[in-house]
């Protein structure tokens, strides 16, 4: 017996305006029809996992039975083959280059300079003034990983042009993924043409970065030179130009996207709940007093962290894909070698069955006795297995270590009359963010 075929099937277009008008409202709704279901991206069949032991099944146990799926596929002509889009032996010579820029040490030296790109942006509010959190958490986000992967005067050019870029690559990326193919060329399409100029622009600033490290050869002391200077160990080979391009573009666009998309929610939920705003201050308070945080405060930042973690599954991406490299079985089905298969941890992290109350912002179910109920593969912001986000600690500490320095001595409260709604693209955008800022007295 086949999986059930979810609903709302179009000749030609399959599912894929469903998932682009109605993207959480259908994905979540699968798991009415169980836990695999046959959608159609298009011509392209995949099967929807609604089961978190299924999509541990799929991205741990077995993940080396499976690569990145077609929404990768679309995304790898301007992305580049990164960490997140490259596949088998490939991605793992890649993995081990770049961890070294993750590991503990190099994390506490992003800290320092978390904190102070922080700082840089809250002296420039006034108090009572209205800022737009939305905009201003995702400047600072490009800001804070342009700045740990660039250190030149030329690098900040790169670092001003991905303030420019970045937005525009991230909100069409999805919608270009997503859409038959057909579309994607289509110069009269007015997102076609943004999105195209933001990538030029991008690569040509970057790779000049790149061209200028060459010719100089010289160990800044940034994320860069890592890069260029990184060396395998088996074959002492470095990366290429266009390696090193490839992994800086996936670092500035997946680098950015989840800690401003997490800051900004932080910052609304905690404007709306009076007392776990006032739980952060009196924890500030007591383990700050005043000072700027670092990657060793972060321990002691306990309540913090658990607002962090809620806020992280509450908004979190919305779309994994995987491929099937060999023929699986997944729910009791057999699949074929090329299977595609899609899972939301947007709608796995809203699900009643492992989340009680999941529409509540509520910190202590993340309480160690709580969270120890959450089954694997019910909660995966970063993913899980071996493909888990190689920045995983880079986000989760900036956040942290941003949520902190701010709150230390400001206060941002919702304008009245300005709702705030949810925008679905890769991530879960606000529309708008406007708050006022408030000193701390």
């Amino acid at each position: 017996m086949p999986a059930p075929v979810a609903p709302g099937r179009l000749i030609f277009f399959g599912h894929t305006p469903s998932l682009l008008r109605h993207r959480v409202e259908f994905t979540s709704s699968l798991r009415e029809h169980g836990d695999v279901v046959e959608i159609h991206l298009g011509p392209i069949r995949a099967f929807f996992l609604t089961n978190p032991a299924l999509v541990n099944q799929v991205l741990v146990t077995e993940g080396a039975n499976f690569s990145k799926g077609a929404i990768f596929d679309r995304f790898r002509p301007f992305m580049g083959n990164g960490l997140v889009m490259s596949q088998g032996a490939f991605h793992r010579r890649q993995r081990r280059l770049v961890q070294p820029a993750f590991h503990r040490a190099r994390i506490a030296s992003y800290a320092k300079a978390m904190a102070h790109a922080t700082s840089d942006l809250t002296a420039s509010w006034r108090a009572g003034e209205v800022r737009q959190v939305d905009d201003d958490m995702q400047r600072l986000a490009i800001t804070i990983v342009g700045e740990t992967l660039f250190s030149t005067e030329l690098g900040k050019q790169a670092v001003a042009e991905a303030r420019r870029s970045i937005p525009v690559v991230l909100k069409e990326g999805m919608i270009r993924a997503l859409s038959p193919k057909i579309f994607e060329h289509l110069p009269m399409i007015p997102a076609n043409r943004r999105f195209d100029r933001a990538i030029e622009r991008l690569r040509h600033i970057v790779l000049e970065v790149i061209a200028s490290w060459r010719a100089d050869g010289e160990d800044h002391g940034d994320l860069l030179s890592m890069l260029m200077l990184a060396a395998d160990e088996d074959t002492g080979d470095r990366m290429t130009d266009q390696q090193v391009y490839d992994e800086v573009i996936t670092l500035l666009t997946a680098g950015s996207e989840t800690s401003a998309v997490a800051l900004t929610w932080f910052f609304h939920e905690v404007a709306r709940h009076p007392e776990i705003e006032r739980r952060i201050m009196t924890e500030l308070d007591q383990v700050l007093a005043g000072r700027p945080a670092t990657v060793d405060d972060l321990p002691g930042l306990e309540y913090t962290r658990r607002v962090v973690t809620e806020t992280l599954r509450m908004y979190p991406i919305w779309i994994l894909m995987r491929r099937a490299l060999v023929e699986v079985e997944i729910g009791g089905f057999p699949l074929p070698a090329g299977t595609e298969f899609m899972l939301s941890p947007y709608s796995l992290h809203f699900d009643p069955r492992y989340y009680d109350d999941p529409d509540r912002f509520d910190p202590d179910r993340w309480l160690p006795e709580r969270a120890a109920l959450v089954p694997k593969g019910a909660f995966v912001p970063f993913g899980t297995g071996s493909r888990q986000c190689i920045g995983k600690s880079f986000a989760q500490t900036e956040i942290t270590i941003v949520a902190a320095t701010v709150m230390t001595r400001w206060r941002l409260v919702p304008v009245p009359g300005k709702p705030v709604r949810t925008k679905v693209t890769s991530a879960a955008h606000p529309d708008r963010m406007p708050m006022t800022a408030v000193p701390r007295t």
